[in-house]
C-alpha cells in the first residue's frame, strides 16, 4: 500500500493532480477541497489510498488521515464506489456528512453528485453506528433545524453545499432564528 506521497504538482485537472515524486508522475484523485487551494508547481503530501483493479491502479489522496479514514468507512458500504466516495467528500465537509448521518438527514446526502435517495438511505443505515464513534467526534450537531433551511436555500440559488456551509459557519450566534433573515447575513459572506 502507498501510505504517503511527497512531491511537487506538475499538473491540474477538474479532479485530478499530477504530482512528480523521484522522477515519477502520479496521477491522484483527490476530493475539491484539497484539490482547489494546490497551485501547479507548489509541493504537497497527500495521505493516500491504493484502489487495485484488475486493469488499473488508481490513487486517491487526502489532506488528512481521517479524511481518508472516512473515504475508507464510506467504501465499505455496499454500492459506493470510489468515484461516489470522492464525491461525498468534495461535496460535504466530515462534521456535516456525520451530522447529516446523525440526524437522517436524507436531503443533505442526496444533494451530493450520485447519490439518490436510495443510497442516502443505505448511508444513513450503515453510517449511523460507524462515523461518529469511530472518528472520536462528539455528538453535538454541526447544523440545527433552522440552518438545514439556510442551507437548502443557499443550494437552491446555485452555491455548492460546501460553499453553503461554510457561509452557514460564518452567521453570528445571535443572529436571529428567522431562515430569511440567516440566508440574508450569509449572503454577506459571498460578497
Amino acid at each position: 500500500m502507498i501510505e504517503r506521497l511527497h512531491g511537487r504538482i506538475v499538473h491540474k485537472t477538474e479532479d485530478a493532480l499530477t504530482m512528480m515524486i523521484g522522477g515519477v508522475g502520479l496521477r491522484v484523485f483527490v476530493p475539491s477541497g484539497v484539490l482547489n487551494p494546490l497551485q501547479e508547481g507548489e509541493s504537497t503530501e497527500l495521505y493516500t489510498h491504493l484502489v487495485v483493479r484488475e486493469t488499473e491502479l488508481t490513487l486517491y489522496g487526502f489532506e488528512s488521515e481521517m479524511q481518508r479514514q472516512v473515504f475508507e468507512t464510506l467504501l465499505k458500504v455496499n454500492g459506493v464506489g470510489p468515484k461516489v466516495g470522492l464525491a461525498i467528500l468534495s461535496t460535504l465537509t466530515i462534521d456535516h456528512l456525520r451530522d447529516a448521518v446523525g440526524r437522517e438527514s436524507h436531503e443533505v446526502l442526496t444533494r451530493v453528485p450520485g447519490v439518490g435517495k436510495k443510497m442516502a438511505q443505505k448511508l444513513i443505515l450503515e453510517l449511523k453506528d460507524k462515523i461518529g464513534w469511530k472518528l472520536g467526534m462528539d455528538a453535538a450537531p454541526v447544523i440545527d433545524d433552522v440552518d438545514t433551511d439556510v442551507l437548502a436555500t443557499l443550494t437552491a440559488l446555485g452555491y455548492s453545499v460546501v460553499e453553503a456551509q461554510s457561509a452557514i459557519q460564518t452567521i453570528p450566534p445571535n443572529t436571529s432564528q428567522d431562515v430569511e433573515e440567516r440566508v440574508r447575513v450569509a449572503l454577506q459572506y459571498f460578497a
